[in-house]
């Protein structure tokens, strides 16, 4: 990945930390977002931090804008925004939880998508890797506000990569199954954490699609499922 220029959404988060020092450790230059993050988080000089919140798509050009005038051009997009909501039926799910499974799962991936595609296409390559569920192919009850806004990413992923196959843009989508992340262990601390999916190894697999090995996967939706599957 070396003088690769690599934007990281959400790269100071729980799988964000892990993603973005398995890019710096392979030689690209790291363009690191997220609302509050800051140089002093990742201590390497191919790292740059870039504080914004994707909250539209003159915030998705602007930081976009940004990062080329830097960097000078964006290679990949690992987008790793994203939220989790449960607990309510369908029935039962308020306005204002459905909106922000929306805004956060799908929405910003929306608009990062429409910033860099014109940039990528310019350039005539890119890649463009998304974070997404399991639950996106598998449904569970309780979590539909947050299912419905992951199997919706899955389907703008595989649109996106076959708009762009003729431009060189490679466009696929990761489904981990539960995490190991300090907020999971928080939230779940009787669970079985060996039976969780390590960051680490999600990070390899981002890396890999990012690299040369992704060369010929474009539109594909990959299960990374742990041992629990």
């Amino acid at each position: 990945m070396k003088d690769q220029v690599v934007l990281i959404t959400g790269a100071n988060g729980g799988l964000g930390n892990s993603v973005t020092d398995a890019f710096l450790a392979a030689g690209a230059k790291v363009a690191g977002v997220s609302p509050k993050i800051s140089q002093g988080d990742f201590k390497n000089p191919n790292f740059h931090a870039f504080p914004a919140a994707i909250s539209d798509l003159a915030s998705a050009k602007k930081l976009t804008a940004d990062i080329v005038q830097r960097l000078g051009k964006i290679d990949a997009l690992i987008h790793l925004v994203g939220a989790f909501a449960g607990g309510a039926s369908v029935a039962d799910t308020d306005d204002a939880t459905w909106a922000k499974m929306l805004d956060l799962n799908l929405n910003a991936a929306f608009h990062m998508f429409r910033a860099v595609l014109p940039e990528m296409r310019k350039s005539g390559k890119g890649r463009i890797v998304a974070i997404g569920s399991r639950m996106a192919l598998e449904p569970q009850p309780g979590v539909g506000a947050y299912e419905v806004s992951k199997a919706a990413l899955v389907s703008l992923v595989r649109a996106t990569a076959l708009e762009n196959k003729d431009a060189g843009i490679n466009v696929n989508i990761v489904l981990p199954d539960t995490m190991d992340t300090a907020a999971n262990r928080a939230a779940m601390p009787k669970a079985d954490f060996s039976k969780w999916v390590p960051t680490g190894d999600v990070a390899q697999l981002l890396l890999a699609l990012a690299g040369p090995a992704g060369a010929a996967v474009t539109g594909a939706v990959i299960p990374i499922y742990g041992r629990s599957a």
